[in-house]
């Protein structure tokens, strides 16, 4: 959430601020980045900055595509790649490659350890660790003992034990998601006649807005809550129909979790590890977390695994600072799995063994064709959720599943590539490993498997005679959609899409600035990574993009008008600040003269000071908590906190005193004798400010910062 609260207060109060991580994220997938892992085109610029040199000792150079002469020459498959599909790793080249990759990265963007595991045809590959998951004492990355928080990838684990309910026959996909929920849980109509199926949650489809702050992560064991209480009290709007579009909901997972204890009898971390973790072997693997034993709770980690969990931390300019332990088993399902790169390895077998590992039966031939079937139809490259699994678009025209995770602190991901009988996992235990662990399956693969090309694509002058039908501001549809955090949400979630001179397509948004080109006819309203294998799908009606996908079909991102886009609300908000610095300063400057004034525009003059007061004290309080942002746990632990209901209780004060303002216009323009009222200047002023703070206030409503008491 670094950069999204960062450009949420900027754009409402136009202050500079230290940039805070993006929360669509963090989180159990909760702030997963909206559109997916960094597009492998962003990645690829950093190559020739990060690019590690394999050591001659251990292995050739590492350049894709690249044909060596003499005793180090490689050798190139018929596509341009150095191994064909068939073809294993090369085992020590691998190590020497990971190696540079992983460490250049730790240095560079300041990652305190890291743990990978990569399988092949049955076998583990690599299995390492990277520096310190402790530093006091100090204890080092150890692969097979040290256990990292893998968020969203929980998930998968879910969806594995719903699926093999569903192959039982004791849920029906097709079937409402309320059969399988006691009644306190029971998805509510809300408006909406259709009711939520159990397929809606494994692809995201259910309708509900997403919700994070101050409620997805505790770290204070003593509020944590059951997994259903917490479903109960934390239960989201729907905002739309179910099956309408996919829109990540960490909630949804939670539901998934909850039908499948309720229909099998079993707590939920037992269940995972009856029917996953003990059959195949994953001995360093849990759900549970490190706390007091409460009778409401489920069982703690056990004490064998308890010292081995590696701490998170955060980077800052006096060095690394350790967090606090993330507790999330009040959602557990959808992120509070831990585990080790050793245990990642045997998962990844299991999955590309269609569900058996060492002889041991973990799920049939059914629940293993789900996972390789899209449950929605996409555009190419569109991930159509493979029954809870993210499909992959990688390099070299390949496509694998699985899944991202992010707390606040572990950033992981885990990619399994059937084509190639190839798993890979990475984790990092500080909160700036995101991009490094987004790139790395990528690397790897376009390292060994995809061809060289000629980058950049080019530009297409169709795109560039049709800009207007794509240009504009879209919002993402994974956020809130009323309180403050619903404001928080629909900066979070822009982008604004512009095309250039030489006919690309670019996307800007918190994740950055993206260049595209049309994939095939532009009717189709299908693009391509200008620099990678990354697509958007854009769905056109009437001439006009209404709205579009990423790879990574979290949200869809829909176009919005000009009231909510940043800059709207960003000149506004230096209007009203300079409007109000003006009436201020005016009650210090005016001569005697001007201080003439009927009854009536002296009530005028109060209601003016007072909201000057009002709005500077309240972009003074946000601004103040805007400074406590820069650690990402500071806004989700203390959301929203006193300093931030303050200042939008301020706000809202202010724009009711905008009604009486506009009420008594007239009355203030009629004044009295001219010798009592006010000159023609000053009621100019008063009537610009009026409308000023009317039309901010009515902005500040509609972006949902007006609520105090929604927060």
């Amino acid at each position: 959430m670094r950069s999204i609260v960062a450009v949420a207060l900027a754009a409402l109060f136009a202050v500079t601020l230290a940039p805070v991580e993006a929360l669509a994220q963090s989180g159990p997938g909760a702030y997963v980045n909206p559109r997916g892992p960094i597009p492998y085109s962003e990645l690829s610029k950093r190559r020739a900055a990060t690019r590690p040199t394999a050591r001659p000792s251990e292995a050739p150079s590492a350049i894709p595509g690249s044909v060596l002469r003499g005793p180090d020459a490689q050798t190139v498959s018929a596509s341009g790649a150095r191994l064909g599909a068939a073809e294993p790793l090369p085992p020590a080249e691998l190590e020497a490659y990971v190696d540079g990759l992983v460490k250049d990265a730790m240095a560079r963007e300041h990652i305190a350890g890291v743990t990978v595991s990569i399988v092949q045809n049955g076998q583990v590959v690599l299995k390492k660790g990277y520096g310190f998951a402790s530093l006091n004492p100090a204890r080092r990355v150890n692969a097979d003992t040290t256990l990292f928080r893998v968020g969203s990838i929980s998930k998968t684990f879910t969806w594995i034990a719903l699926m093999k309910e569903v192959d039982a026959g004791k849920i029906r996909i097709d079937g409402p998601i309320n059969l399988y929920l006691p009644e306190q849980l029971q998805v509510r109509d809300q408006g909406f006649r259709a009711p939520v199926q159990v397929r809606h949650l494994m692809d995201h489809s259910a309708g509900f807005e997403d919700r994070a702050l101050g409620h997805l992560f505790e770290r204070d064991q003593a509020r944590e809550r059951p997994l259903a209480e917490y479903l109960r009290q934390e239960r989201p709007r729907r905002v739309r129909g179910p099956g309408e579009i996919s829109s990540y909901s960490n909630y949804g997972a939670g539901l998934a979790g909850e039908a499948v204890s309720y229909v099998t009898g079993k707590p939920f971390p037992r269940l995972i590890e009856d029917e996953i973790l003990i059959p195949a072997g994953m001995n360093h693997t849990t759900f549970r977390e490190p706390h007091a034993a409460r009778r409401d709770l489920p069982l703690p980690m056990p004490e064998r695994l308890t010292p081995l969990v590696s701490e998170g931390f955060r980077w800052t300019p006096g060095g690394y600072r350790s967090r606090p332990f993330e507790y999330i088993s009040h959602i557990g399902p959808a992120g509070s799995a831990s585990s080790t790169a050793g245990d990642m390895a045997r998962y990844m077998q299991l999955l590309l063994n269609g569900g058996t590992l060492d002889n041991a039966v973990i799920y049939g031939p059914g629940v293993a064709r789900a996972f390789q079937t899209d449950l929605r139809v996409n555009p190419r490259g569109i991930n159509g959720w493979r029954h809870g699994f993210m499909e992959y678009g990688l390099p070299g025209e390949l496509s694998g599943f699985g899944h991202p995770g992010a707390t606040l602190s572990f950033m992981s991901n885990m990619v399994v590539v059937p084509q190639l009988g190839l798993g890979i996992f990475i984790s990092t235990n500080t909160e700036t490993g995101r991009a490094l662990t987004d790139r790395f399956p990528g690397e790897v693969i376009q390292q060994f498997y995809a061809s060289q090309r000629s980058f950049p694509r080019a530009g297409s002058a169709e795109l560039r005679s049709r800009a207007k039908v794509f240009e504009g501001y879209y919002v993402g549809s994974r956020r809130a959609y009323r309180g403050l955090e619903s404001f928080i949400g629909l900066i979070t979630s822009g982008t604004r899409v512009t095309v250039t001179p030489e006919g690309r397509l670019v996307t800007t948004g918190v994740d950055g600035v993206h260049t595209w080109v049309p994939d095939g006819p532009l009717s189709r309203g299908v693009f391509i990574a200008t620099e990678g294998p990354e697509r958007l799908a854009f769905s056109v009606s009437d001439g006009k993009a209404r709205s579009f996908q990423a790879a990574a079909g979290a949200q869809t991102s829909e176009r919005t008008g000009f009231w909510r886009k940043p800059t709207t609300i960003s000149t506004l908000a230096i209007l009203a600040g300079l409007a109000s610095a003006a009436t201020i300063a005016g009650l210090f400057l005016r001569n005697r003269r001007e201080f003439r004034q009927t009854s009536i525009q002296q009530q005028a003059s109060l209601v003016q000071t007072s909201q000057a007061a009002l709005w500077l004290t309240s972009i003074g309080l946000f601004s103040i908590w805007a400074m406590k942002t820069s650690d990402t746990a500071n806004v989700i632990y203390g959301w929203p906190g006193a300093t931030l209901i303050i200042a939008s209780a301020c706000a809202f004060v202010s724009a009711l005193l905008s009604i009486l303002a506009i009420i008594i216009l007239p009355a203030v323009w009629r004044g009295g004798r001219r010798v009592d009222s006010w000159n023609q200047s000053r009621k100019a002023a008063y009537s610009w400010t009026a409308i000023l703070y009317l039309i901010f206030s009515v902005t500040l409503g509609f972006w949902g910062a007006l609520t105090p008491w929604h927060s």
